[in-house]
């Protein structure tokens, strides 16, 4: 795992890379460890995961929502209005492989003092002027599931930081809080990253830019094609930021109706999300209503995820441009 864990700290640009059993844990670990806890508030996106939300909830505190934008991410200018005296950290999540405005953002942290965990699990290798995702925060959260752009065989996660006491504290919280095999420092969890990920890990992470390269290759060619169909939008392309595209959505009339049609026709398309996470089931103790996020809400309506891994064929995005000119009777 060290080993792994050195190889994934170079190739994000910072000091410590720590393994740990999921991206869900990565947050949560990354959370107590900069000290968040029962009662808290921590700001995040509300139409992020449900992994970024159970990550807070699980240490008792309560999740803050800010609405995104048309990048997928979180507007960073509503989030200071929703700083309070309880907040104890700000996630933001680099959504699709898109990344936060970080600069704003860290400026509104640092007034504040408040710690910044990067839910960085969509958006491994994105960056903005070169700055990777991981290295603006305090600790960047990263994922291993087999869906990502460098994964494992199962779940697994890893935490980036510079700070050398946040890494101390994050490699005895995964281990039960074990200082060694008799003392225990702190209390914490069981999530170590499993030995045989580690050992999958090491061998795909040489792949990573490759990987990246592909997907981003197949997004222009979707890019390009999607341009000269009225009823699709695409969401805004910034200068001088790298998007990785760990989906590649954009918006679309109609979407249900296409949606349907792609599928009939074999086209494995996604939505993301149809049911906003602040009005799941499981988060009605938190007291949000419909409408309290209304670019979050349109999105719900608007946004379809087309295929674009790097495995794709020019002739597959090809098909799928193909079938959605025909929706459109084009």
């Amino acid at each position: 795992m060290t080993t792994f864990e050195a190889r994934f700290a170079a190739l994000i640009g910072t000091r410590h890379a720590i393994g740990v059993g999921s991206g869900t844990d990565a947050i949560k670990l990354s959370l107590k460890a900069v000290g968040v806890g029962h009662g808290d508030e921590v700001i995040t996106a509300a139409n992020t995961f449900i992994a970024t939300v159970g990550a807070i909830a699980e240490l008792g505190a309560r999740p803050v929502f800010v609405d995104c934008d048309d990048t997928y991410c979180m507007d960073v200018s509503q989030v200071e209005a929703r700083i309070s005296d309880r907040t104890r950290a700000i996630v933001p999540v680099h959504f699709t492989g898109y990344m936060v405005e970080m600069a704003p953002l860290m400026k509104i942290a640092e007034s504040r003092n408040l710690p910044i965990v990067e839910d960085a699990c969509q958006a491994i290798l994105a960056d903005i002027e070169g700055k990777r995702a991981g290295t603006f925060g305090m600790t960047g959260a990263f994922s291993l599931h087999p869906l990502k752009n460098l994964n494992v065989w199962g779940d697994g996660g890893v935490i980036t930081t510079n700070d050398d006491a946040i890494a101390a504290r994050l490699r005895l919280i995964r281990n039960h809080g074990l200082r060694n095999r008799d003392e225990i420092e702190v209390l914490g969890y069981n999530s170590r990253l499993d030995t045989l990920q580690a050992v999958v890990g090491n061998w795909l992470i040489g792949t990573t830019e490759d990987i990246t390269a592909r997907r981003i290759d197949n997004a222009a060619r979707y890019d390009e094609g999607l341009l000269r169909i009225k009823q699709i939008r695409l969401p805004p392309r910034p200068e001088n930021r790298k998007r990785v595209y760990h989906l590649y959505s954009v918006f679309a009339e109609d979407r249900d109706g296409l949606y349907a049609a792609l599928q009939a026709a074999g086209v494995e398309c996604k939505i993301h999300y149809p049911i906003p996470v602040y009005l799941q089931e499981g988060l009605k103790g938190f007291g949000y209503e419909k409408g309290d996020f209304p670019v979050t809400d349109r999105h719900a309506t608007e946004i379809i995820s087309f295929p674009c891994d790097q495995h794709l064929t020019c002739e597959e995005i090809d098909y799928v441009l193909e079938c959605v000119r025909r929706y459109y009777g084009g």
